[in-house]
């Protein structure tokens, strides 16, 4: 049996390029990481292989690379999460969707519109991360118990000094449950602050 080279060597391109975005979306913790962009990319490759080279005859190659791009749908689908009444998990969706577009492109040998596609969405990633990081909102509930009226009057009034916002708030038999707005960065400073008033208390932060 003859091996051509070209094609596995379009599948490994392929698979190291969804790779790349893959590692993106692992170190931050995504739901989709390394293996999976790395497996839907190659994979990719490998059916535009098959619809352009595994049949004899008349046939339409573009039949197959369509049934891929609906087929991602199904996988990108399974990482999109609804909790909290915020859906999450798109990006990483959308990303699976491009590794899939990468493998096709590297399946028909344009590794240079691969690559860029690779580079482009890797770049716009982690821009993002950054300017998210700096000017973006993240919610913050906590729970405290057992807890007074007064005690936590003074915990919402220092938060608020600290630029929170508060979205809802609820004391029931001694436990107080509420929920802030609050900017990224601000974080680590908005639970520390929690925390220094956690003497006596149950703290709970999710």
């Amino acid at each position: 049996m003859n091996i051509d080279w070209t094609f596995i060597m379009r599948i490994f391109v392929a698979g190291l390029l969804g790779g790349v975005i893959g590692f993106e979306r692992e170190i931050r913790a995504k739901e989709a990481g390394v293996r999976t962009h790395f497996i839907v990319a190659l994979g990719s490759a490998l059916f535009m292989i098959i619809s352009q080279y595994a049949f004899s005859g008349r046939f339409d190659a573009a039949r197959v690379a369509a049934q891929v791009v609906s087929g991602i749908g199904f996988i990108g689908a399974g990482v999109i999460i609804f909790q909290k009444n915020v859906v999450r998990g798109i990006t990483t969706a959308a990303g699976l969707w491009v590794a899939a577009a990468i493998g096709l492109a590297c399946g028909a040998a344009m590794y240079p519109v691969a690559i860029a596609a690779t580079l482009m969405t890797v770049l716009v990633l982690e821009t993002m991360h950054f300017i998210n990081s700096l000017y973006g909102e993240k919610e913050l509930k906590i729970t405290l118990s057992p807890i007074t009226n007064e005690e936590l009057t003074t915990i919402v009034d220092t938060l608020k000094k600290k630029g929170a916002e508060m979205q809802s708030l609820s004391l029931s038999e001694g436990e107080a449950v509420f929920e802030v707005k609050i900017k990224q960065k601000d974080y680590a400073t908005t639970v520390d602050t929690v925390l220094s008033f956690s003497k006596g208390f149950k703290v709970k932060i999710s």
